[in-house]
C-alpha cells in the first residue's frame, strides 16, 4: 500500500510502499477513504513536538473507510462496514477511563502519534474503537468527526457547559474554531466570532456566528466584546496562543468560564486577582469521549450540524504535503487527503 511517511520535523512527508497491515485477534482493517489534514501533525512536522513513537510514522488521526479484514473474535464488523475510527483510542480500565473521562485516558493511544496513522491506505485498528457511520453521511467528509467536529463538540457541550441563550466567544475560527461556532450555535447560544481574516470570519457567519470582530482592526478583541455584551458566559481559545488565552479571559463576564481548546507549549501568564475576585473558571478541553461519538454523529445525520461543507480542499497522497502548505497559510477550512486519489 501507499503511505506518506514523517521521518522527522522540518521534512516533508515522503510517498513510500508499506506492506498492507493484517488484523489480529480483536483487530480491523480498515480501506481508508479520507483523513483530514489536522494541525496537530504540524506540531510534529514544523515545530518539533515530538511524537510518541519514535519516527518513522505514518501521521493522521481522522480516519474514515471500510472494513477490508476482520481479525480472531471480532463478531460486531464484517467486511464491506462503512466506519469512523476516533482520534485517540482508550483502554477502557484506567482510573479516568472508570470515571467516564476516557477522552483523558492515561493509557490512551493517539492514531499517527503512539501508533502508525491514517495517511494511508490502509489502517489497522481495535474493533472494539470503530464506530458506523450511516449511509446517509458522506463517508469521506465524515473522517472530520473522528476529531475536528467531536473535539468541539467536547469542549462546548461537556467543558463549557453552553446552554441556550448565553453568549459565547470564539477566539480562532480555524479548523477546530469553526466547529466550536458551529456547535455553541446548535445549541442555541449567542456566538460571537474572533479571527484575523476576513475568508475565517465569513465562514464563522455561514456556521452560525451572530457577530464577528476582525482581530486585525480590533487590537483588543476581549475587551471589545465586554464594552459591547457585559461579558460573554463562556469563551474558548481555538488557536493555541497565549495572546488569545489572555484576550479570551478579557471578554468574559463574572464568574464566566475559559476554555483552552488550542495546544500551546508555552507558559501563560494571567491576573490571579482577577480570577479570584470574579470567580472566574479556566478548563482545558481535549479530544472527546466515546460515549459522544454516536450522538454527534446523529446530529451530522440529521443536518443539525454540517460535516460536508467544511471540506474546502481534498488531495492525493501524493499531494499531501501541498495540502499541508495550504493549511500552513490558512487556506480554506478544512483539507481531507483521499488515498484512492
Amino acid at each position: 500500500m501507499k503511505a506518506a511517511l514523517f521521518y522527522g520535523p522540518h521534512r516533508p512527508l515522503e510517498l513510500e510502499e508499506r506492506p498492507i497491515p493484517r488484523a489480529g485477534p480483536g483487530e480491523i482493517v480498515i480501506k481508508v477513504a479520507a483523513c483530514g489534514l489536522c494541525h496537530t501533525d504540524l506540531h510534529y512536522i514544523d515545530h518539533d513536538v515530538p511524537t510518541f513513537a519514535k519516527p518513522p510514522l505514518v501521521l493522521g488521526h481522522e480516519a474514515s473507510g471500510i472494513v477490508s479484514e476482520v481479525g480472531a473474535g471480532v463478531e460486531e464488523w464484517h467486511a464491506g462496514d462503512r466506519v469512523l475510527i476516533p482520534a485517540v483510542l482508550s483502554c477502557g480500565r484506567c482510573e479516568a477511563c472508570r470515571r467516564g473521562r476516557e477522552n483523558i485516558c492515561e493509557r490512551g493511544v493517539m492514531l499517527g502519534n503512539h501508533v502508525d496513522g491514517a495517511y494511508a491506505e490502509y489502517l489497522r485498528v481495535p474493533a472494539k474503537d470503530a464506530l458506523t457511520l450511516p449511509m446517509d453521511l458522506p463517508l469521506e467528509e465524515a473522517c472530520l468527526i473522528a476529531d475536528a467536529v467531536s473535539t468541539p463538540y467536547h469542549a462546548v457541550v461537556n467543558r463549557g457547559e453552553v446552554r441556550p441563550g448565553e453568549r459565547v466567544a470564539v477566539f480562532g475560527c480555524g479548523g477546530v474554531g469553526i466547529n466550536v461556532v458551529q456547535i455553541a450555535s446548535a445549541i442555541g447560544a449567542d456566538v460571537w466570532a474572533v479571527d484575523l481574516k476576513p475568508e475565517r470570519l465569513a465562514f464563522a457567519q455561514e456556521f452560525g456566528a451572530a457577530h464577528v470582530v476582525d482581530a486585525g482592526s480590533a487590537p483588543e478583541p476581549g475587551k471589545a466584546i465586554r464594552r459591547e455584551t457585559g461579558g460573554v458566559d463562556v469563551a474558548f481559545e481555538a488557536i493555541g496562543s497565549p495572546a488569545t488565552i489572555r484576550q479570551a479571559l478579557e471578554s468574559l463576564r463574572r464568574g464566566g468560564r475559559l476554555i483552552i481548546v488550542g495546544f500551546s507549549m508555552e507558559s501563560v501568564e494571567l491576573p490571579a486577582g482577577k480570577i479570584m475576585f470574579q470567580e472566574l473558571e479556566i478548563r482545558g478541553s481535549l479530544g472527546c469521549r466515546p460515549v459522544d461519538y454516536p450522538r454527534i454523529i446523529e446530529l451530522a445525520r440529521t443536518g443539525k450540524i454540517r460535516v460536508a461543507q467544511l471540506v474546502t480542499n481534498r488531495v492525493s497522497l501524493a499531494q499531501i504535503n501541498s495540502g499541508f502548505d495550504a493549511l500552513r497559510e490558512g487556506r480554506g477550512l478544512r483539507t481531507i487527503v483521499v488515498p484512492s486519489a
